[in-house]
């Protein structure tokens, strides 16, 4: 089904099932889980799948190290199982990473070992490796380019990472072969509650495609609110209805690439204690090296943040105590900003105590709103949404699915994807060879993309424009700026010549001023 029969569908669908408001990795989850229930679903994205902060994780598939120092043993242990799921039905975008942590005192070894040995244990049979207790050498030679002045050993642990964005275009495409009309670039203008309609509609939702004239009235049975840092925008657009306060408090993470000379072994650096208590990691992903990251709480929800001079300041000088070659703002290939939706707490905290557990918040009219949570476990909150919708008597019980068991597009044939490595065609996995058959698999533009990729993004991938095709389908974008800068005009042409319509050439140019460092003082 391509767009046009896409729009043609919402706008002839009668009554739905179930309506979702958002496309990122929590309202693709759920759309995927419905529609492999049996249920009839629209999913309706106002700018590009992921386009929020599916695409700008910090790329790890984890349990959350950090979470089992505060105690939250449950949510760890929940994470650790749906870490070995995704691994299981997308082994071509998501991989194990061994993570070392350096000790520059003699006494944190036995400290980070006893508490990762518990992390094995949580594990179980998901466990990836062992954790072992490194000596000096065998530290430095995990992490050539670590600080080696002061240094005892490390502690190696196992977790995994994985490609953020073409993940939830795999999931997006799943839920599409599953019956789900999901639909990037299609607006929901208002949220209407409905009363006493024979059809057993409950919900009257105004949508209007973004990247052309149509528009209409989907008529749904059971809505979800998943647009993650933008759940209370959505709340406020539903007709009637008074907001007490609001559910989200969006926490700003800050991420720097640079070149992998300055760390370049495939094992991620992790420093778990700065010196002001976060957290940071060295991530080598897709042939890069990337810092990050923090957690800065603030009141608004920009669709592309900017980061503080003072976080990037923070990364770099505490990636400037554990790397020999400190890198410098001259050296930062991109920069790139990503909102947690994080549940807000009833009084003010720093965002590192509010909860990273997700919510679902059911309205007496019938809305459900979905919030919070992390990547790893976005299928166990499509599971809790779909039973907290079933309970409440929203929609007929229906048989479960197992998800975790659910090949995603692409992943029907392993293929071994390091993603410590240059990207390239194995990130398609079995869908490969029909990439490779678009024309220009033997032109290649940068960073591994071919204008094959840039055709079959278009035909296959649901993209648009130049934003979605090397933000996003490609990760150009995020990888090196300038290099996506360069070779946008002629992805450009390309997306024209398969659409016959603009491909928003210069906006993706004004956005890429805004993902590189230079001097820019914010």
């Amino acid at each position: 089904m391509n767009r046009n029969e896409s729009l043609y569908s919402l706008a002839h669908a009668g009554v739905v099932d179930l309506a979702i408001v958002g496309g990122g990795a929590t309202g693709l989850g759920v759309a995927l889980d419905a529609a492999l229930r049996g249920y009839s679903v629209a999913l309706l994205e106002s700018h590009d799948f992921a386009g929020g902060t599916s695409s700008r994780s910090t790329k790890l598939l984890h349990g959350g190290v950090r979470y089992l120092a505060q105690g939250n043993v449950a949510l760890v242990r929940e994470a650790l199982h749906e870490r070995q799921s995704i691994l299981a039905i997308a082994p071509h975008l998501a991989a194990p990473l061994s993570f070392v942590m350096p000790a520059y005192a003699w006494w944190k070894l036995p400290f980070y070992t006893i508490g990762l040995k518990l992390y094995d244990l949580l594990a179980g049979r998901a466990g990836l490796g062992a954790t072992e207790w490194l000596s000096r050498r065998e530290t430095a030679q995990a992490l050539p380019g670590v600080q080696v002045r002061g240094l005892h050993g490390g502690v190696r642990y196992w977790d995994a990472q994985f490609d953020d964005a073409r993940l939830a275009l795999a999931i997006a495409h799943t839920a599409r072969a599953a019956g789900a009309n999901v639909l990037n670039h299609v607006k929901v203008a208002n949220l209407q509650a409905l009363e006493g309609q024979s059809d057993g509609a409950k919900w009257a939702l105004d949508w209007q495609n973004q990247r052309g004239v149509e528009q209409g009235v989907l008529r749904a049975k059971c809505v979800v609110n998943a647009a993650g840092v933008w759940v209370d925008d959505v709340l406020a657009k539903v007709k009637g209805h008074v907001p007490t306060r609001r559910i989200v408090t969006p926490s700003q993470g800050v991420h720097l690439v640079v070149d992998r000379r300055f760390l370049a072994g495939k094992s991620a650096l992790l420093v778990p204690k700065t010196t002001d208590g976060r957290v940071l990691f060295a991530v080598p992903w897709l042939g890069s090296l990337i810092l990050g990251t923090t957690d800065t709480v603030r009141e608004d929800a920009p669709r592309e943040p900017l980061p503080l001079e003072q976080e990037v300041d923070f990364i770099l000088r505490e990636a400037a105590h554990v790397l020999a070659d400190a890198p410098q703002r001259a050296d930062v290939r991109s920069v790139w900003v990503g909102l947690r939706p994080l549940v807000s707490p009833s009084s003010q905290k720093a965002t590192r105590s509010i909860s990273r557990e997700h919510t679902i918040v059911v309205s007496d009219q019938g809305l459900v709103t979905v919030t919070g949570g992390k990547w790893t476990t976005y299928r166990a909150m499509a599971t809790d949404v779909m039973a907290q919708i079933e309970s409440a008597r929203l929609l007929p019980s229906k048989p479960v699915v197992q998800t975790d068991e659910h090949q995603l597009v692409g992943g029907g044939q392993p293929s071994g994807s390091d993603l410590t490595e240059a990207p390239g065609i194995h990130l398609f996995g079995d869908r490969a060879p029909v990439v490779s058959a678009c024309v220009g698999s033997d032109k290649p533009l940068a960073l591994g993309l071919t204008e094959a990729m840039v055709r079959y993004a278009v035909r296959s991938e649901f993209a648009l424009t130049v934003e979605d095709v090397l933000a996003r389908r490609w990760r150009a974008l995020f990888l090196d700026a300038r290099v996506a800068l360069a070779i946008a005009p002629r992805v450009a042409e390309i997306i024209t010549e398969e659409t016959g319509q603009d491909a928003d050439l210069l906006s993706f140019q004004k956005l890429c001023q805004q993902y590189v460092l230079n001097d820019r003082r914010v």
